[in-house]
């Protein structure tokens, strides 16, 4: 989080696995490999939230009712959505 956003941060749970087993990333040299995300649960504890211009575009804190309307690709805001359902069991999809 730090290197990307400038939040430095404590992780405090675990939100989900994710993949799909029809998305890999071939790479020219050989290697073919399956992309999986592990998602978290974190605080910000130190810092300022800035972008870092090569892996990061944009940073900021919104409200959850604001997801919608924001441009996220589905994937992304189906893990962040599964994230503040704090009711279930953690999420492996």
């Amino acid at each position: 989080m730090l290197e990307e956003t400038g939040v430095g941060v404590v992780v405090t749970g675990f939100a989900g696995i994710y993949t799909d087993p029809g998305h890999v990333i071939a790479y020219d040299d050989g290697p073919v490999l399956q992309e999986f995300s592990v998602c978290l649960h974190a605080r910000p504890v130190a810092g300022a939230a800035r972008a870092d211009g090569t892996e990061t575009s944009e940073v900021r804190w919104f409200e959850p009712a604001e997801l919608p309307g924001l441009d996220l690709h589905p994937v992304m805001c189906q893990r962040i959505m599964d994230a503040l359902d704090l009711t279930g069991a953690p999420t492996i999809a």
